[in-house]
């Protein structure tokens, strides 16, 4: 017998199962429409900089990401208008996985050096990533509303009806505070009622409600989950936020953003920004006599 070992063979033989002929078929690339997405990446420097290419996807798998954030956003509102809390929580277990992995991508980004996105960022004339209109729409959905933000979509009439729509409806919020008080919980009238297309302000009248759903041991589990859950999606998008401001300062320092923005200190005053602010301030009062 030889000693010597058999050589393994680095090859998967294709199984006599696998379809190999697509021509009258769906195939994976034609279902996904690949050929569309995979030739959308048009680099503008002159000569092509080669780290253009990192700088186009980011943005556009962020893009992707985000339209999937604003369709479960959207299902756990509609779901929790239907009083199916258990459901919505599903959607917004899936918006915490996709947060963490938007923030992660800044990581991608931050490969990028100063001298190499300095190379080409010249070619991006006024595109700014404050032009994307599904990060506002997410924005519109959790609560910061900014009738002023629609001027800028002006010129997309499918992005400026989109925006114009979300302000004009209830935030996530706004339909959960509905759903508690159909569960008989006190939410003032004057905050059921509220103009919907104003930013949500500290209301402090909430806090005997939280501390209720908080602190006693009849209150249902979902309510209690979906408390802080929404305490996590905040959490996550200040961890979005914070991200993207230290990988805009390690990039461009303190330069004006391609937008017109001040850069990184607009980037800055975002973390001043708050969707539930009820929702951090009742720890304070959670124990309290």
């Amino acid at each position: 017998m030889s000693n010597e070992q058999a050589k393994p063979v680095n090859q998967r033989d294709i199984e006599s199962g696998v379809r190999t002929d697509f021509r009258n078929a769906m195939s994976y690339g034609s279902y996904l429409d690949l050929e569309r997405i995979l030739s959308a990446q048009h680099p503008v420097s002159v000569p092509e900089h080669h780290d253009e290419m990192l700088f186009i996807i980011q943005h556009q798998t962020s893009e992707l990401w985000l339209k999937l954030m604003l369709h479960e956003l959207l299902e756990a509102r509609r779901l929790i208008e239907a009083d199916d809390l258990s459901k919505a929580l599903k959607c917004l277990a899936r918006v915490k996985h996709i947060q963490k992995t938007l923030t992660e991508q800044w990581s991608v980004l931050a490969t990028l050096t100063p001298r190499e996105y300095a190379q080409f960022r010249g070619f991006l004339g006024s595109s700014s990533g404050f032009q994307s209109f599904q990060y506002r729409a997410v924005e519109f959905i959790l609560g910061n509303k900014h009738e002023g933000m629609l001027k800028v979509h002006e010129a997309d009439p499918q992005a400026h009806a989109t925006l114009t729509q979300l302000l004009h409806e209830p935030t996530l919020y706004d339909a959960f505070l509905a759903a508690l008080s159909r569960q008989g919980y006190k939410i003032p009238a004057e905050i059921l009622e509220r103009d919907v297309t104003k930013p949500w302000e500290y209301q402090e009248s909430l806090l005997p409600v939280f501390k209720e759903i908080y602190e006693s041991e009849d209150t249902a589990w979902n309510l209690y989950q979906a408390c802080e859950d929404l305490v996590d999606v905040e959490d996550n998008f200040q961890a979005w936020r914070f991200r993207h401001m230290r990988v805009v300062q390690r990039t461009i320092g303190f330069k004006t953003g391609t937008g017109g923005s001040s850069g990184v200190s607009f980037l800055k005053r975002a973390l001043d920004l708050t969707f539930f602010p009820e929702l951090f301030a009742v720890r304070t009062e959670i124990g309290a006599s």
